[in-house]
């Protein structure tokens, strides 16, 4: 008798050659758009045909099984770790080891953690855990792609569970099992719609509100396991072609600038369900979909998907963060097919004929190794090759970013900021990530002494200008939450604003260009009823700071003690990686500098402006210049030890921030 897991509780579809063109379409939409952004530029929109797929495929598998000889929860996850894990685990192998010789310390850290959270499929939240505004690059991270795998597996162990309890309700066979399907899909839309502006991040990751997508397919299964194929030709030839006319339009409308998934989606997800309903007859399904070399790109798909990332990412990681050339994209997605063919032929079908339930063990046991060397990864037991203790130094400066740590969120006009300390004054810190930098010290303060301090405030945005009517386009939130910012800064509640930028980075845009880690001036510009004036090519630049003079005027006619934070020395010469020398193929290491560095006489000229800007508006001086630098210019980088004071080349690091950083402390400190 065979073991109880090889005889089949689960209802199969009959296979549709034009489904694996619609993946084919789905999976070189997304490689054209990671290797080849500008000429791709909606190609992303593929994962969301693949989410359609899969909730077709999976749901299709679940109904008939349940109204035949019943839902078998064990061979279904055990079919998805034959389905999944082999060409995964070949890929996130081959992944570690090239991370582990090419990496620095950090960047393999990283690695560990997310091969860590990919082989828990939790690599999705992950990554929305650590969006933000210092978030490594993501075009840097190999492991990126695995998001949405992640978020099926997630929808694998929910959508069972709920299609069978939905099946059960109230006597069973399914009678209301349609609506419960709509129900949770228009929800999960819903929630998309709702939360795409206000949070992005955790609407692009979240799988709740990309359900909608896989739950399309479901309802999508459901209807035609109901209803008779379409026997008017043209009603199918119809959905066929306007199922790939929306998919075409999504690719050439939808940008990375849109906010997706939100209504954007819709033009890929219905397309998807319009294609896969009009059925393998129509002719464009059958012909085009259906043909050999859309075929062959589907049946290798997925292990197209997952190696075509791991290529461009570690391409990108060899140029030290630059785009590669394009010889070099075109050979990397060559190689992809390449290896996704292989992949395909001697792994993923010669493990499927093998039926034992030994090959699921080994599978899965395997997945729990890769944690395990992730987790190792992760706390530094596992060092990359480059670990010379110079490049730790390096890195470790390169990630020493504290902020918000030791705060705690409060609402104010609608806005989530943080807080830290008790009792008076109220002291609001307003700016960007040159405000954030010292949230070390204001921690410190508060739990070092806390007597000497009143409560801080910290209503921040990295890369908003903290100036009325000074915009930029990246970033639509920028306006709104100043403005939400102000009115509080105007209220009883607060006794003391401080205001802070990179202004270097905003202002500082003449002969001398900002450094490479400042934001693109371009994208900044003073509104006003005449339109835009950008500050770059324009006369956004006096009259931003004629903005910023008039709105600490009016701080000040409202009763409050203003500082104007002026902006740290800022430049290459104190980014910490540029000490890092060597080759990822050969030995690196960090080169020793001299204690400081020159400040530009550009960004000494702009410190006098603001200083001229806040003489007349009333406001007080925080110069943290006074404090690195000495008179001639020459300004601190690192410790006498050769350690480095910055995080990069624009921020200082939050050790050397939480002792060192005294020049803002009398903004802080409660009032005799």
């Amino acid at each position: 008798m065979p073991p109880q897991e090889e005889q089949s509780h689960l209802a199969h579809p009959k296979y549709r050659p034009d489904i694996d063109g619609l993946r084919a379409i789905a999976v070189l939409s997304v490689v054209g758009f990671h290797a080849f952004p500008h000429w791709v530029k909606g190609g992303f929109i593929g994962v969301d045909i693949f989410f359609v797929i899969s909730g077709y495929l999976i749901s299709t598998i679940i109904f008939g099984s349940l109204a035949g000889a019943g839902f078998s929860y064990r061979e279904f996850y055990a079919r998805r770790i034959r389905r999944i894990f082999p060409a995964l685990l070949v890929v996130v192998a081959a992944t570690l080891a090239f991370g582990w010789y090419a990496l620095l310390a950090d960047e393999f850290r990283q690695l560990g953690k997310h091969l860590l959270a990919s082989a828990g499929f939790v690599v999705n939240l992950a990554l929305w855990n650590e969006a933000g505004y210092f978030d490594t690059i993501a075009e840097s991270k190999p492991l990126l792609h695995l998001w949405s795998l992640a978020v099926e597996e997630q929808f694998y162990i929910f959508w069972p569970v709920f299609l069978g309890l939905a099946w059960r309700f109230r006597g069973g066979q399914g009678r209301h099992l349609g609506t419960w399907m709509w129900v949770a899909t228009g929800l999960s839309f819903l929630l998309n719609v709702y939360a795409v502006h206000r949070h992005p991040t955790a609407t692009f990751y979240s799988p709740l509100p990309r359900m909608w997508e896989l739950g399309a397919g479901a309802l999508l299964a459901w209807n035609a396991l109901r209803r008779e194929p379409h026997r008017n030709w043209y009603r199918r030839e119809l959905r066929s072609v306007g199922g790939l006319l929306l998919i075409v339009l999504g690719v050439l409308l939808i940008q990375r600038t849109k906010s997706f998934p939100g209504w954007w989606a819709l033009l890929p997800v219905l397309g998807a369900c319009l294609c896969i309903s009009a059925g393998p007859g129509a002719w464009i399904n059958r012909r085009l979909l259906g043909s050999r070399i859309a075929v062959w790109f589907g049946l290798i798909s997925y292990p197209l998907y997952l190696w075509h990332w791991p290529l461009l990412a570690y391409a990108r990681v060899l140029e030290n963060g630059s785009d590669p050339a394009r010889v070099v994209r075109i050979a990397a997605v060559v190689a992809a097919i390449g290896l996704a063919w292989i992949t395909y032929r001697y792994v993923e079908l010669r493990l499927r004929r093998h039926q034992g339930s030994s090959v699921v063990r080994g599978l899965a046991g395997s997945m729990v190794l890769v944690a395990f060397v992730g987790a190792l990864a992760l706390g530094r037991v596992l060092p990359s090759r480059n670990d010379d203790p110079g490049l730790q130094d390096v890195m470790a400066a390169s990630a020493d970013w504290a902020y918000p740590d030791g705060m705690r969120t409060v609402k104010v006009e609608g806005e989530t900021i943080y807080r830290v300390g008790e009792g008076r004054p109220h002291v609001l810190l307003m700016g960007d990530s040159h405000i954030e930098q010292f949230g070390a010290r204001a921690v410190e303060l508060a739990e070092k002494r806390a007597d000497s301090v009143g409560t801080m405030f910290f209503a921040t945005r990295g890369a908003c200008p903290p100036i009325p009517h000074v915009l930029e386009d990246r970033d639509p939130v920028c306006g709104e939450r100043f403005d939400r910012t102000q009115r509080f800064a105007l209220g009883s509640q607060v006794d003391v604003v401080v205001i802070g930028g990179c202004w270097t980075c905003y202002f500082d845009i003449g002969d001398a260009a900002p450094s490479p880690a400042a934001p693109p001036p371009d994208n900044y510009y003073y509104l006003d009823v005449k339109g835009r004036h950008p500050l770059r090519g324009g006369d956004g630049i006096p009259r931003s700071m004629e903005s910023l003079e008039l709105f600490i005027r009016l701080l000040r006619a409202a009763g409050k003690e203003v500082y104007l934070q002026l902006t740290i020395p800022v430049g290459p010469d104190f980014e910490p990686r540029t000490r890092v020398a060597g080759n990822r193929f050969g030995v690196m290491h960090a080169t020793p500098v001299s204690p400081r560095a020159p400040v530009s006489p550009s960004q000494q000229q702009l410190r006098e402006r603001l200083r001229q800007v806040a003489e007349r508006g009333g406001a007080k001086v925080i110069d943290p210049v006074a404090a690195l630098c000495t008179p001639e210019g020459q300004c601190l980088r690192t410790t006498p030890d050769g350690a480095p004071i910055y995080k990069d080349a624009t921020h200082l690091r939050a050790a050397y921030v939480r002792h060192s950083a005294t020049f803002l402390d009398p903004a802080l400190e409660a009032r005799k």
